[in-house]
Parts: structure tokens; C-alpha cells; sequence
């Protein structure tokens, strides 16, 4: 224990230095800084021209231009290790744990949020007295008899960061229920299969959602992603298609193409930080994965890319890992066998596909990985939430825009800054004659994912009630979308293999909605 918690402070040494590197850097061109955020243009929202974008631009007044915090506060270094270790609500919000296990013999943990140390009704009572200064008034069945369920899909890494913590309190506070989702050996999670979840494996995320589902059949069921769990969200609605529970889904600062975000460098803070917590998981149950993985080489990785490829892709595991069974994996319960096809039950093995077996290399890994190899099969509106200073993702230019301009169901809501899943509001908002007006500090990007949901929930009650669809590939998304939810769990199916589907893109000035003040 000792030594986990000396490794754990010598991780956290680089982030204090890196702290004072860029307040030292960023002081000189406070002045520079400000100017820039004061004339900054507001949010875009790129997405084909459909009937629910001007839904959206009409009812949804988040996204109007934002107050986003300026320098220091806006500083994007500063509101990304913000967001993923520093919080108010850390200790506020209590969960119930629900262990799900798997068809294949593993577990996830779906955590029910049950109340705050703040209080419901005190949070309600906020929320009352902000919503009147927001176009469409109540929150999406708020405080109605059938609350709307939200699901919360981590970091890829695993664990509830602040930044999904805040999201979590607001959620409450609005009428939701909310549940999250831990993939097999993170948070705590026990591991009892010798096998991680791929980057973009959705296997467990479509029974988790089926479970979800079962426990409130008659609420609305939507899921917002943090940052890199989007690889498993935007795969699970790929490939689950119009068969989904889900009504919508939001992804705030996604990971959209997943082996271009493992080849590109990220800052060494991030770096660290982020393999910290990969190899702590890896740790736990090392003596068991030594007979079917080279796990000297694995925690030996230098970055995500080469962790991730020692763990997944069989060109560097063990050449002779089944000469010799995993002596610890008896004595600690993990089975062995699901990491690859010998001794997998058939039923097994065919539920897993070609991931009963680890991929060849790196590139036929990201052919079953891809977030958006299966972007053409969704049938539910996803708001995407990016912010063009990201210290974590590849730069917005490598954003796969023709895919937000000919898809219907992506939007893409683009930020000039807010840094990775920051988006922190100012405190206080300028009134005329000079007076100033308090406002509720937080995030941003939680109050448009939120209100968001309400809208679309809105407008596909109207499109329902009129008897009448998006128009164009939309025009049958509520009627084959209700007909698909009527069964009780997801329909079992072997992965088909996929390709990345690129869009065709259109000209600019047909397939994007700016959606700034004044529009």
C-alpha cells in the first residue's frame, strides 16, 4: 500500500510542474489572452440542414453564444486537469452498485446514482430558479411520474472523474435517473475472464443497456460519453443500429477516430497519467494474464499505443502461451480461456466473433474498432461536443466534418476553446447599466447535453403526434425505433465484419448550420 501510494505521488509531480509552466507561460499574454476570448466567435453546430438541427436551434438555448471562462479559469490545460481531478461533488454523490454478468462469464458494474450529501430538494430548487432564464422551461421529464434514465459512460481508462461527477449531480437534480457504466476490471469492477474491453468493443455496453432498459422499461433511456468512452458508445450505436433502447446520445469532447488518437502524441502530463491508470488495472491481476500475455512487456509501454497493442493484437503476446496454463488464475478465479478460442465453449465463441481471438497487427485491430466503422447504421441523433484547443485529441482539422455534413443523425457542436470535457462557465454574467448578475458557475457542455435531450424528446413527440418523420433517411426513425424497443433484451447476433464508411460530402453552404447568436 505504501509503495501504490509513493507511485501514485510521483505520478502527480509532473501535473504540478506542468501547472506552473503554463500559468508561467500564460501570464505574459493574460492581456493578449482576454482580448481574444472577448471577440471569440460563439459555438457551430455542423450538420446536415434536417428538420430536428432547426428544432434544435429554435428550442435549445444553450447554444447560444456561451459566457466560457477566460484566462486563468479558461486556460485549456487548466480546465482539462480540472475536469479530470479536481471537484466539488467528489464526495457528495452516493451510489448502488449492480454487478451484471456478461453472457461470456465476465462482469460490469452499472452504478445507480441515489442521492447527494447536498440534497435533492436543494439542488431542485436551484435548477427552478435557473431554468426561467432557458428557452423550453422544464427539464426533460423532470420530476414527472417516469423520469428519463441517463447513462454515463466513463473514460476509456475507467473511473468517475469530477467532470462526470458534476454532470451526474446537475442530471439529478434535473429529474434524472442516472446509471453508470464501468467496463470489466476498472473502478473496482472484479475481472473473472482473462480478457479487457477493446477500445471499441460495444459487447458488454449492449447488455449493460438492455439491463438498464429491463429495470425502467417505460422511462426515455439516453447515454453521454466522456471524453474516450465514446469509442465504445459510438460502436455500440453502429452496431446495434435501430435496435437500441437509446432515444439519443451525446458525446462530450469524443474520441471520433480512435487509432489516429493512439498515434498521435499527447503531452507527457496526459500521457502519464492516463498509462498510470491502464497499468495499475493490469497490475491487479498480473500473476493470472502471465500465461496468456507478456505482461512485462505490456506494463513496460511507454505509451498507449504500445499498451494497447501488447494487450490486444496477438503480434506481440506470447508466441507459446498455451504450453503452459496460467498457474494463478485457479487460486484468484479468472478464467483463462476467453482470451482466445481454445477451450471457449462454442456458444461462447460464437457470441464473441472474431474477438475470441486477438487481432492479427495494429491496423486489423482498428478494423473492429473503428468508433464510426458502422456510422451509416445509427438510427438515433448524436450531439458531438469538441473544443478546438483539446490538449488530449488530434487537432479539430483531422475532425471528420463530411461526416456531420451528410449524416443526419450527427451533429457537431464546435467550440473555439473549453479544453478536454472543460467547457467552465464565468461566474457572473454583465446586465445593462453596468450591473453584474450572478450566475451558476459549472460546465457548459452539461447544460446543453441536457437540454439537448429535452429537445429531442420534444420534437419526436411532435413529429409522433403529427404523424410525420425527420423527412429524407429520418422520416422512418420513431416508427422503426419504437417497433425495435418492444423485446426486453438486445436480439444476440454475431459481429458482421466492418469497413469505415466514409461519407459523400456535399457543398458547405447546404450541410452546415452555424448555430451562432443571432441565428
Amino acid at each position: 500500500m505504501e509503495l501504490f501510494i509513493w507511485d501514485y505521488l510521483f505520478c502527480l509531480l509532473p501535473f504540478l510542474l506542468f501547472f506552473l509552466l503554463c500559468l508561467t507561460r500564460c501570464w505574459t499574454t493574460a492581456h493578449c489572452w482576454t482580448r481574444l476570448a472577448a471577440t471569440a466567435a460563439g459555438p457551430r453546430l455542423i450538420c446536415k440542414p434536417t428538420a430536428l438541427a432547426k428544432y434544435l436551434l429554435r428550442h435549445c438555448g444553450s447554444l447560444a453564444r456561451p459566457r466560457l471562462a477566460a484566462w486563468p479559469r479558461g486556460d485549456p490545460n487548466l480546465q482539462t486537469l480540472s475536469s479530470l481531478l479536481c471537484g466539488q461533488l467528489g464526495d457528495t454523490i452516493q451510489f448502488t452498485r449492480d454487478n451484471l454478468l456478461l453472457r461470456d462469464g465476465g462482469i460490469v458494474a452499472v452504478d445507480w446514482a441515489v442521492g447527494t450529501g447536498l440534497g435533492e430538494a436543494a439542488g431542485r430548487k436551484r435548477w427552478e430558479g435557473r431554468k426561467e432564464h432557458q428557452s423550453g422551461g422544464k427539464a426533460l421529464g423532470c420530476f414527472s411520474s417516469t423520469p428519463p434514465v441517463l447513462l454515463l459512460i466513463p473514460q476509456s481508462w475507467g473511473g468517475m472523474t469530477p467532470h462526470l461527477k458534476a454532470l451526474c449531480h446537475q442530471a439529478m437534480c434535473q429529474g434524472f435517473y442516472v446509471a453508470v457504466f464501468h467496463p470489466r476490471g476498472t473502478a473496482g469492477c472484479p475481472l473473472t475472464t482473462a480478457r479487457l474491453t477493446e477500445f471499441g468493443d460495444p459487447a458488454d455496453l449492449e447488455q449493460a443497456v438492455a439491463y438498464v432498459h429491463s429495470r425502467h422499461p417505460s422511462s426515455v433511456l439516453v447515454a453521454v460519453s466522456e471524453g474516450s468512452g465514446s469509442g465504445i458508445l459510438l460502436s455500440y450505436l453502429g452496431e446495434c443500429g435501430s435496435s437500441t433502447y437509446l432515444t439519443a446520445a451525446a458525446a462530450i469532447s469524443p474520441v471520433l477516430l480512435g487509432q489516429l488518437w493512439f498515434e498521435t502524441a499527447m503531452p507527457p502530463v496526459y500521457r502519464w497519467g492516463a498509462l498510470f491508470h491502464r497499468k495499475q488495472q493490469l497490475r491487479r491481476y498480473a500473476n493470472s494474464f502471465r500465461g496468456v500475455l507478456d505482461v512485462d512487456r505490456v506494463l513496460s509501454s511507454s505509451s498507449l499505443r504500445e499498451f494497447e497493442e501488447a494487450l490486444f493484437c496477438s503480434s506481440a503476446q506470447l508466441q507459446q502461451r498455451t504450453s503452459r496454463p496460467p498457474i494463478n488464475s485457479l487460486s484468484s478465479g479468472l478464467s483463462s480461456g476467453p482470451h482466445y478460442s481454445q477451450g471457449l465453449a462454442p456458444s461462447v465463441a460464437w457470441e464473441l466473433g472474431e474477438r475470441a481471438n486477438p487481432a492479427k497487427d495494429w491496423d486489423s485491430y482498428w478494423e473492429r474498432n473503428e468508433p464510426l466503422r458502422d456510422a451509416d447504421e445509427v438510427a438515433v441523433p448524436v450531439l458531438c461536443i469538441c473544443s478546438r484547443d483539446d490538449p488530449l485529441l488530434p487537432p479539430a482539422s483531422t475532425l471528420p466534418m463530411a461526416l456531420f455534413q451528410s449524416n443526419p443523425y450527427f451533429l457537431l457542436l464546435l467550440t473555439d476553446k473549453g479544453g478536454h470535457c472543460g467547457f467552465t462557465l464565468e461566474g457572473n454574467k454583465e446586465m445593462e447599466g453596468g450591473r453584474t448578475e450572478d450566475e451558476e458557475e459549472g460546465s457548459w457542455s452539461h447544460m446543453v447535453v441536457l437540454e439537448y435531450f429535452r429537445v429531442v424528446a420534444d420534437f419526436l413527440k411532435g413529429e409522433e403526434r403529427d404523424g410525420a418523420g425527420w423527412g429524407d433517411p429520418l422520416r422512418e426513425h420513431s416508427q422503426a425505433g419504437q417497433r425495435s424497443r418492444t423485446s426486453n433484451m438486445a436480439t444476440t447476433r454475431r459481429r458482421r465484419p466492418t469497413l469505415m464508411r466514409r461519407p459523400r460530402p456535399q457543398a458547405p453552404d447546404q450541410s452546415c448550420v452555424d448555430a451562432e447568436e443571432g441565428v
